[in-house]
């Protein structure tokens, strides 16, 4: 029977142990949160094209980044190498670090566009999606910091 990597394990899993040991599980939610961020941002009118691209860039590269590091997860590229985890450790370091910066110049963008807006039926349905897109980018980042400290922990365990 194969080990399988728990949040007190040393190894990473391989195959669809991924999808069911911690902090690897953490890969569903930050598919649901990003991929949410990313359509609510895609689907609302933009008013600060600057600040939203980057906001929009975070999303589509860290769920790119996120499918293609559960793919090779999911393959067993890694081996059971321990030389990965600092790979783990630091993507999700710098993908919570990234979404951190989305999730304050969203919430930056949706307060402009308060101001600059009457709240019509109209412009209230993008204040809507764009406070729902704060709401779920402040979520993502929660959710990486989480996989990126649980991630830390089983390198040091192993």
């Amino acid at each position: 029977m194969a080990p399988a990597a728990t949040s007190g394990g040393g190894s990473l899993p391989s195959g669809f142990s991924v999808l069911a040991t911690f902090p690897d599980l953490l890969f569903i939610f930050e598919f649901i949160f990003g991929g949410l961020v990313w359509i609510l941002v895609a689907s609302s009118k933009v008013q600060f094209p600057l600040v939203q691209g980057w906001v929009m860039f975070v999303s589509v590269f860290c769920f790119v980044a996120t499918t293609i590091l559960l793919f090779l997860y999911f393959v067993g590229a890694h081996g059971g190498d321990a030389s990965w985890m600092p790979l783990d450790v630091s993507y999700h370091f710098i993908a919570a670090l990234f979404y951190l910066s989305a999730s304050v110049l969203e919430a930056y963008a949706t307060i402009e566009t308060k101001a600059i807006f009457s709240l019509q039926n109209e412009t209230f349905k993008y204040y809507q999606e764009n406070i729902s897109a704060v709401v779920f980018a402040y979520a993502a980042t929660l959710i990486y910091v989480i996989h990126a400290v649980f991630s830390i922990l089983r390198w040091k365990s192993s």
